[in-house]
């Protein structure tokens, strides 16, 4: 059955192969980039400018979509940026874009969705968390902590909409190989850390599953009539062990570990 999706961050990585796979498959995709001529030209995925930045941006660009389709049977809130640099570091400014982008832009375009799947009686929220939001990232505490408050806004919905027909799905990629890396605005800090982290960071970007693996977990998600409430997709050992073995541990453990699989 075909279905109308609203997604952000389609021009490339994990958003693009997320769109082709849904269209693939005969479903409609509007796709959001904060510059639409990014987001190729493909049958069945339509281009909408968003700058998650901007409120305006939001409330236009899915009121744009809204209009060409008439009701959206899932949104995925996948769009997202990183920041590589010492956590003591980090500006106001920094922090207040980063969770703009990445918690309070796709808190407002879930706001938005639910209006009209509530009218329809149904639909799907898939909102593109990280594991980083259970297992951080050295070096990344704008990313780790909005992904976190991404996490936990979702298990929040999840427990307020009991017992109604709107799904919310908390997904959290593991590492997986994209271009991500080569937009991460990384500090010229000369703690010798950093390089250690960033090599461990890097080298794992490059051998993780590529972004098909998200996409085929997206593309079962929607075809679920009671999907799971947290997906995780990744390559064995992050995505199924270290979760496990984590979650047994004390912090101090666990934080142990983590220095010792990033060098530091």
């Amino acid at each position: 059955m075909m279905k109308r999706i609203f997604l952000t961050g389609a021009s490339s990585g994990i958003g693009l192969a997320i769109a082709k796979a849904l269209v693939a498959k005969g479903h409609e995709v509007w796709g959001t980039a904060r510059d639409e001529k990014k987001i190729p030209v493909v049958q069945g995925l339509h281009p909408i400018a968003l700058e998650l930045r901007d409120r305006d941006s939001i409330a236009q660009g899915y009121a744009r979509a809204l209009q060409q389709a008439g009701s959206f049977d899932v949104l995925i809130n996948n769009a997202g940026t990183g920041h590589f640099s010492p956590a003591e570091s980090l500006s106001q400014k920094e922090l207040t874009d980063y969770f703009q982008i990445l918690v309070f832009g796709q808190i407002e375009l879930m706001q938005l969705a639910m209006k009209s799947m509530r009218e329809k009686g149904n639909g799907l929220i898939i909102n593109v968390s990280s594991l980083a939001s259970r297992l951080p990232i050295p070096f990344m505490a704008a990313y780790n902590s909005a992904k976190a408050a991404l996490a936990s806004f979702t298990m929040s919905m999840q427990l307020e909409l009991e017992g109604e027909n709107i799904r919310v799905v908390d997904l959290q990629p593991a590492d997986i190989s994209t271009n991500f890396n080569a937009a991460v605005i990384k500090s010229d800090a000369s703690d010798p850390r950093l390089a250690k982290a960033w090599q461990t960071v890097d080298q794992n970007m490059k051998a993780a599953p590529k972004p098909e693996l998200v996409a085929s977990a997206v593309l079962k998600l929607i075809d679920q009539k009671n999907p799971p409430p947290r997906v995780t997709v990744g390559d064995t050992f992050q995505s199924l062990f270290a979760p496990l073995i984590f979650r047994a541990l004390p912090q101090s453990v666990r934080l142990w570990g983590l220095k010792k699989y990033y060098g530091i």
